[in-house]
């Protein structure tokens, strides 16, 4: 798998300035490679809980300082000349990741791609735009990272395998080529930018192959095989825990649940496709067809009669949920 290496930009504002979120968000790109450099950009005291999470990670801070009417784009442009310095003086970068959907970053991107950079964007939904969405070459929701299994802040992820075992189908998923499968060594070096105190001794086990043998049989989502030399794994995608199926009679409650998730990692308005890509993680089969309507967006005009969300419409006329 060709290495990657990240300059990652945020703009602490996108992220709602949760330790929670920010961590996902650091987590989501150290699965797909390294960090070289991270910058934040308007932080203030107020988000003063996120010093640890910065400094472990070794980013470079950017305060939000009172000055002029036009704070803000003072800010984005710091922003735009911070990462094309990075772009024309660090040849070790390859891949950027800009926290933020803001369309005025949308030439940065563009000049980025035609220096021969990867350009990953992430943002909440209620503030993407759909021209710095299509620029980027891979854009991530910020609702769809917030709302993944896995730890929270502060949990210690060292000796307990349900825990490994989150983070390590996390990995599977989300870097598997196109048959599904990962090598080991990758699995344990990626692993190993998430959580680098992990060690396969303090399982009690020898070699990373051995443990991961102990976890098929225990948990039986993930198969191993290979040669010693050449160890690949993928996940037991037939296996997986099927949730039950979404009827006439439950799917208010089903949806109701899912927005209330959503609402309590802090995301009260959010595009529709977002909703919908969370219900079919849990209901892959989902259609709105099988409830009794035509269209998902029917199905929302229902939830708004039963006084659960607010459609509402941005200055793009792009449709939002405001959750209730």
């Amino acid at each position: 798998m060709e290495k990657k290496n990240f300059a990652i930009f945020i703009d602490l504002e996108n992220t709602g300035g949760k330790t929670s979120t920010l961590n996902r968000v650091i987590e989501k790109v150290k699965i797909k490679g390294d960090i070289l450099i991270g910058k934040v950009y308007g932080y203030q005291e107020a988000f003063s809980g996120l010093k640890e999470i910065l400094l472990s990670n070794t980013f470079n801070v950017v305060p939000s300082l009172r000055y002029g009417v036009n704070q803000k784009n003072n800010l984005d442009i710091q922003l735009v000349i911070d990462a094309l310095d990075v772009a024309y003086t660090n040849e070790n970068i390859d891949c950027f990741c800009i926290v933020s959907g803001d369309s005025d970053y949308t030439p940065l991107v563009g000049k980025l791609k035609s220096m021969g950079k990867y350009v990953l964007g992430i943002s909440r939904s209620e503030v993407a735009s759909n021209i710095f969405i299509k620029a980027c070459n891979e854009f991530i929701f910020l609702e769809s990272v917030t709302t993944d299994s896995g730890n929270q802040d502060g949990d210690d992820p060292t000796g307990e395998p349900e825990d490994l075992m989150e983070v390590l189908e996390k990995i599977i998923s989300d870097q598997s080529d196109t048959e599904g499968t990962m090598f080991v060594s990758e699995l344990k070096k990626t692993l190993l930018r998430l959580r680098p105190e992990f060690s396969e001794n303090s399982y009690g086990y020898s070699s990373f192959g051995k443990l991961l043998n102990t976890l098929e049989s225990k948990y039986n989502t993930i198969k191993v095989f290979g040669d010693t030399n050449s160890l690949k794994v993928k996940m037991k995608v037939d296996n997986k825990r099927m949730a039950e199926e979404i009827n006439k009679n439950n799917w208010i409650n089903v949806m109701q649940n899912h927005l209330n998730k959503l609402k309590s990692n802090g995301f009260d308005r959010v595009n529709p496709s977002i909703i919908k890509s969370e219900l079919q993680k849990e209901y892959p089969d989902f259609d709105e067809r099988q409830v009794g309507f035509r269209k998902f967006s029917d199905m929302l005009k229902r939830l708004e009669r039963e006084k659960l969300v607010s459609i509402e419409l941005n200055e793009a006329r792009t449709m939002l949920i405001k959750i209730l």
